[in-house]
C-alpha cells in the first residue's frame, strides 16, 4: 500500500495529517525486558520501522518501559526525523528493574529528558502522562511538561489511560488535544467513560487486537518465550485468556460467513464503529505489516459491524 492509499486523519494541532494506523513500539523491545512481546533482532527492528514508514505510517508510539528504553533507542537510530513520535512518562523502574509507577514531577522530568536522549531528537511531538496516579495531583507533573513545551522540547501534551477527573483538572492548565486508551471488541470501558471527549480530540487506541488474541493466532496451546511479557505478566490470566480465545473463535466463524477477516473487523470496529483517530498496532514482522495494510482496503461498514456484534452476543 502506498502512502496515498493509507487512511489519514486531519490534525490541526500538529499541522499534518496523521496515519489512521500507528506503530506500537512495544513490538521492538522484547529482549530488553519490561513491557515487550518477544525478541527481535537489531536488523529486523530497523527493517520493520523503515517498512512501516514506507507503507505510509507516520505516527510512532513508544514509552520508556518498552524494553527499559530499548524501543526508544531503536526508534532513535532508525526512525526518519519527519515521523511523528508519541511518548509517555510515569512508568519508571528501579536499578533492579522492578517497575515503579509514579507521576512525581521529579520522576516525570527525569524520564522525559532521558527519553529525549534515547530518541535522539530535539523535541517530542506528543508527550503523555502514561497512567493516572491517585497519589500525585496531576497538575504537578503537568507543570514540568509545560516548562518543557515552553523550551520547545514538546509540541503537544496529552493524557493516556486517563479519567474525567484528571482530564478536567488538566484542562485548567493546558489544551488536552490528544487522548490514548485501550479499545477493542472485548474492552470498550475506557472509551465509554469518556465517550464525548474522544470525539473532541485526536484519539488513539491501543490494544486493538488485545495482545494478539483477536488475530486468532493466540491458541490454548501457544507458549510464549521469556522475552514476551505474556509469559509472566499477572494480567495475562489463563482463565480469562481461554474465555477470550473461545469467544474469538466464535467471532471468526461469523466473520468467515460474511467473508470478513478478523483483522479488518477489529480495525473497523475502532476506526469506524467507535470512531477513533488512530489505532496503535504492534507489528512484529513484515507479515503483520502486510496483513494490516491489506485489511485497510476492505474495512466493513459500521452497519455490518453492528450486525455481526448482534450475532456474536
Amino acid at each position: 500500500m502506498s502512502t496515498n492509499e493509507m487512511l489519514f486523519r486531519e490534525n490541526k494541532v500538529l499541522g499534518t495529517p496523521l496515519s489512521a494506523i500507528s506503530f506500537g513500539g512495544a513490538s521492538l523491545s522484547g529482549e530488553g525486558g519490561g513491557y515487550g512481546f518477544g525478541a527481535i533482532s537489531e536488523s529486523e527492528a530497523e527493517k520493520l520501522i523503515l517498512s512501516a514508514w514506507d507503507h505510509g505510517i507516520n505516527l510512532f508510539d513508544t514509552a520508556p518501559i518498552y524494553g527499559f528504553g530499548l524501543s526508544e533507542e531503536r526508534m532513535g537510530r532508525y526512525l526518519p526525523k519527519e515521523a511523528i513520535v508519541v511518548n509517555k512518562g510515569g512508568v519508571d523502574w528501579h536499578p533492579n528493574k522492578r517497575v515503579n509507577m509514579s507521576n512525581d514531577p521529579k520522576i516525570i522530568e527525569k524520564m522525559f529528558y532521558e527519553s529525549l536522549r534515547r530518541l535522539n531528537r530535539d523535541y517530542i511531538d506528543i508527550y503523555m502522562i502514561h497512567w493516572p496516579d491517585f497519589k500525585i495531583d496531576i497538575r504537578l507533573p503537568l507543570e514540568v511538561l509545560i516548562k518543557a513545551k515552553e523550551k520547545g522540547h514538546i509540541k503537544s501534551i496529552g493524557l493516556c489511560n486517563t479519567n474525567l477527573n484528571d482530564l478536567a483538572i488538566a484542562q485548567e492548565m493546558i489544551s488536552v488535544d490528544f487522548l490514548q486508551s485501550e479499545l477493542n471488541v472485548f474492552n470498550t470501558q475506557s472509551f465509554e467513560s469518556l465517550e464525548l471527549e474522544w470525539k473532541k480530540r485526536f484519539s488513539m487506541s491501543w490494544g486493538t487486537f488485545d495482545k494478539g488474541i483477536l488475530t486468532g493466532r493466540v491458541t490454548e496451546e501457544r507458549k510464549f518465550p521469556s522475552e514476551d511479557c505474556r509469559s509472566w505478566a499477572p494480567w495475562w490470566n489463563k482463565k480469562t485468556i481461554l474465555l477470550k480465545i473461545l469467544k474469538t473463535k466464535k467471532l471468526k466463524m461469523i466473520l468467515d460467513e460474511e467473508n470478513i477477516s478478523l483483522v479488518s473487523f477489529c480495525l473497523s470496529f475502532n476506526l469506524h464503529y467507535i470512531g477513533v483517530s488512530t489505532c496503535l498496532v504492534g507489528f512484529k514482522n513484515q507479515f503483520d505489516l502486510g496483513e494490516i495494510t491489506l485489511a485497510l482496503q476492505s474495512l466493513p461498514s459500521k452497519t455490518k459491524i453492528e450486525e455481526v456484534l448482534k450475532r456474536w452476543e
